[in-house]
């Protein structure tokens, strides 16, 4: 999914509660159809630097991260990282693969020279950084956001989903 329409825009800014800044592309659409993760260049048009190119919009996506944030998961995937090479292995992979797909756009921003986001490639910082790169990369590519993912309840199903206000 690339571009991102008006009615995009239009549906990612009542998410937000605000004006979206610098939407390269939609990464994710929520299985409602709505926008879900889109992909921020790494310079936003002020100048800033901004090495989250994966960013989650749902409300009902991020909400269901921010409780799973808090469950203690993330501590018990520092952990795992710690001890377990296979997965630290793979989590660096998904960290190397954040950063080919920033680079893709051919901005290259040297202030978040390898930096991607969510604590790659030694940490667990962000699941939502983490479970948006999944999302937009698809299963397989980041082991630590694919699990925080399969444990997030179906947020989709109560509708509207993309928006951030009860009907």
């Amino acid at each position: 999914m690339r571009g991102a329409t008006t009615a995009d825009l239009e549906c990612i800014q009542e998410q937000l509660g605000r004006r979206p800044r610098d939407v390269h592309a939609i990464a994710y659409r929520c299985p409602c159809g709505n926008p879900a993760v889109v992909e921020t260049p790494p310079r936003l048009a002020g100048g800033t630097p901004f090495p989250t190119f994966y960013y989650a919009t749902c409300p009902k996506l991020t909400g269901a991260i921010s409780t799973l944030e808090s469950s203690g998961l993330m501590a018990d995937m520092n952990r795992r990282l710690a001890i377990d090479p296979e997965l630290s292995g793979a989590y660096a992979a998904a960290h190397d693969d954040y950063l080919a797909a920033r680079a893709a756009l051919g901005i290259h921003v040297e202030e978040i020279d390898n930096i991607s986001a969510g604590g790659m490639p030694d940490r667990v910082k962000c699941l939502h950084s983490l479970v948006a790169h999944s999302l937009a990369a698809g299963p397989g590519v980041n082991p630590l956001g694919d699990e925080a993912l399969a444990l997030l309840p179906k947020w989709w199903l109560d509708s509207p989903c993309g928006s951030s206000r009860p009907e």
